[in-house]
């Protein structure tokens, strides 16, 4: 996949583009519905599937007092689109000076003049320009002249509601990591270097990689089940504790993740960490070895879960 950065440059030259529109925040199963329309519609006429985003997130720009976290890095968001086909990021700096564009404005100079777009595909709630006033039937009106048909995506649903970014961060606020993974279709994953702790998981015969993570949202606090990649490509089972450690007095929310099977050095290393399923909440104890007993029943249900094959889609991308 090539990674254009757009700004005020020449058309891209791109061939018969196939174009869908969004921020594309966690690629979740909506996301995917959109991309892989496009890329259907790409393939269909010899040309490329191209995604437009926008960096930074508009409310960051617009509002930033309610800007959502972002669920994704910018560059798990380009791994995953690639996952789905993708040939072409092309991304936008958002400014408040794009937000102040007619909607004729950015057609013609983005998607005409830049992409040189064929098709567009977008959700049927799509809004763009100045203060959000085109949508899908003025965008249809303006590909008509711009020489690009318009094709518009009912949502994807899920118990009734429309599969969105809120809807993970909501799950993902409440420990709710299976919900999460069936609105994003995979695991929710976040990337981590190891950093160095304070080695008390080695001294009571649990050794954790500390994780500092580089992704904006965690899970809340817990135990969980997870699979971790290790930097030689290899994924390990995993018993993950995202807290504070009450049992030491700790005070500072730290990510700890106890690898299964598993002997080594990690520190330095950068691991993927996805989550697979909440075992319990975070508990304190009444000193090490009763939280040791705790956690053998904890890899012991880790160990179950895995064993189901719960969160392999995360190995393969989606």
């Amino acid at each position: 996949m090539r990674l254009f950065r757009l700004g005020d440059q020449a058309p891209l030259g791109l061939r018969a583009p196939a174009v869908t529109i969004g921020n594309f925040d966690g690629v979740h199963r909506g996301h995917q519905a959109l991309v892989r329309l496009v890329v259907e519609r790409a393939r269909g006429q010899g040309g490329e599937a191209v995604v437009l985003s926008f960096d930074p997130h508009p409310a960051r720009v617009l509002a930033p007092e309610r800007a959502p976290a972002a669920l994704t890095t910018a560059a798990q968001k380009q791994e995953l689109l690639a996952t789905l086909g993708v040939d072409v990021l092309a991304v936008l700096p958002f400014t408040r000076e794009l937000a102040a564009q007619s909607p004729e404005t950015f057609v013609s100079g983005v998607l005409v003049s830049v992409l040189s777009a064929r098709q567009v595909v977008v959700g049927d709630s799509f809004r763009f320009g100045r203060g959000q006033s085109g949508d899908v039937a003025r965008l249809r009106e303006l590909g008509s002249r711009g020489g690009f048909s318009i094709e518009a995506l009912s949502p994807l649903l899920d118990g009734g509601q429309p599969v969105s970014s809120s809807r993970v961060r909501e799950a993902l606020a409440a420990g709710e990591v299976a919900a999460a993974e069936r609105l994003l279709g995979r695991a929710y994953f976040v990337d981590a270097r190891v950093g160095r702790g304070e080695g008390r998981g080695r001294t009571i015969g649990v050794p954790t990689a500390n994780l500092e993570p580089e992704n904006e949202i965690v899970p809340a606090r817990g135990v969980y089940a997870g699979r971790c990649r290790l930097p030689d490509g290899s994924w390990r089972g995993a018993v993950v504790n995202r807290g504070r450690r009450p049992t030491f007095g700790g005070v500072g929310e730290t990510l700890e993740a106890h690898l299964l099977d598993f002997e080594g050095e990690l520190v330095g290393a950068t691991l993927r960490l996805a989550f697979v399923a909440r075992l319990r909440e975070e508990r304190r104890f009444p000193g090490a070895a009763e939280l040791v007993a705790q956690i053998r029943e904890d890899i012991a249900q880790a160990q179950a879960w895995l064993s189901r094959g719960a969160g392999l889609g995360s190995e393969k991308g989606l």
